[in-house]
């Protein structure tokens, strides 16, 4: 009977959300005082039919380019630091983000084309790659937010890997990092091989930390070196195992790139991810304080942001001499700025304790803990659905296959 009651109340609620999925589809025209943010954007997404969502969090046969142009409501609307989202379609631009165009680019030659168009006096590049758990819409609308408030002055690349934004399709994120590993490559070779191009910054988030260490790893194996423009790396909250970090560091080959570390020993979201990958320890939450030596040592820059907004000094003065693109992007960060729109609600984080990842019995123990809070929580609800819909497909396929034992 209660769960019956359950899947009632979660049917009635099916249609409730904190805000609308589907955001892309471009508005006729600006308003007077908002900012229009041009970005280039590679993905290993698959592509959608739904011009809303314009890419899926399934894998693609290769790699998608597109040139997005995001409008940014007036500053006197809005908060730095956080992505206005609608909370009713089409979005009002003089309240929310939008946006005004989507290009498709036909080949690198068409991209490559598109940056040197947008390359500031500056000649700088900003590739940005995103975590766990994340849209393909919020990762082109909190690349945006994060361009536009720094005041970076630089060109913008997005770099989209399939994430279907669920905690408990961690595993699914993580192998599609390694399958988007050569396609990241390309994309930081064809970009550092521009000519015009002088300067780049990696800018990785989370999960995405992964993807950019294990690309440069197996660029500077195959080339002998990573590209001289990479001038700068900075891993935001790195769900990295820390012994793979330090096998991925010494396969770069003592790079002269700068590493900026940010960390922080209360992200909520990252305990969530060592819950899931077994207890191992990640990157983004080791405790500056008994690692700095040995960074330090190693020339990596550690920020530790739960320190510095608690008063410590920690690093601070090697940050405030930092160049200026990490400057901007990390002073935003140690001020409290997100790099992400993904939601780890309350039911993730319970199930996830529960939950014996690719273990059938593990996965029904955290349906059966989320299933009271999908009832009232939106976050909740939506990773309910889906891990409901794919528990019953394994048990479905586990019953018919003859060869199960």
């Amino acid at each position: 009977m209660r769960l019956v009651v359950v899947a009632l109340a979660f049917a009635l609620c099916a249609g409730c959300s904190n805000r609308p999925v589907g955001v892309l589809t471009p508005v006729e025209a600006a308003v007077p005082g908002t900012t229009k943010v041009d970005l280039l954007v590679a993905t290993t997404r698959e592509a959608s039919n739904d011009v809303a969502t314009l890419y899926s969090g399934e894998r693609g046969a290769g790699v998608s380019l597109d040139a997005f142009t995001v409008s940014i409501p007036p500053d006197s609307r809005r908060q730095i630091g956080e992505v206005q989202w609608p909370r009713s379609l089409p979005p009002n631009p003089e309240t929310d983000f939008a946006t005004l165009a989507v290009e498709p680019l036909p080949n690198v030659k068409a991209a490559r084309g598109w940056l040197d168009s947008h390359l500031p006096k500056s000649r700088r590049v900003l590739i940005f790659v995103h975590g766990f758990n994340n849209r393909f819409e919020d990762a082109v609308y909190r690349f945006a937010q994060i361009v536009h408030d720094s005041g970076s002055d630089v060109a913008p690349v997005l770099f989209t890997w399939p994430s279907r934004a669920r905690v408990f399709d961690y595993l699914f994120d993580r192998e599609s990092t390694i399958v988007s590993r050569d396609a990241f490559e390309d994309t930081v070779w064809q970009v550092t091989s521009d000519p015009r191009v002088e300067d780049v910054t990696i800018m990785a988030h989370s999960m995405g930390a992964w993807l950019a260490m294990e690309s440069l790893r197996q660029m500077a194996i195959r080339r002998g070196k990573l590209p001289a423009k990479i001038r700068n790396v900075i891993l935001a909250s790195p769900d990295v195992d820390v012994d793979v970090f330090a096998s991925q560091w010494r396969a770069l080959q003592g790079t002269q790139a700068r590493f900026t570390l940010f960390v922080s020993q209360d992200d909520r979201a990252l305990q969530v991810s060592r819950r899931i990958a077994g207890g191992v320890d990640r990157l983004g939450l080791i405790d500056a304080q008994q690692f700095y030596g040995q960074l330090e040592k190693s020339g990596i820059v550690v920020i530790d942001l739960t320190a510095m907004r608690s008063g410590d000094s920690l690093n601070h003065g090697r940050f405030a001499s930092s160049p200026e693109v990490v400057q901007l992007i990390g002073q935003r960060l140690v001020n409290g700025q997100t790099v992400t729109d993904s939601e780890v609600s309350l039911g993730d984080r319970i199930a996830a304790g529960a939950m014996g990842v690719g273990q059938t019995v593990g996965s029904a123990a955290g349906l059966a803990l989320s299933a009271p809070l999908a009832v009232v929580d939106p976050a909740t609800r939506r990773t309910y659905q889906g891990q409901v819909e794919r528990f019953g497909q394994t048990v479905t396929e586990t019953v018919e296959d003859p060869g199960a034992d």
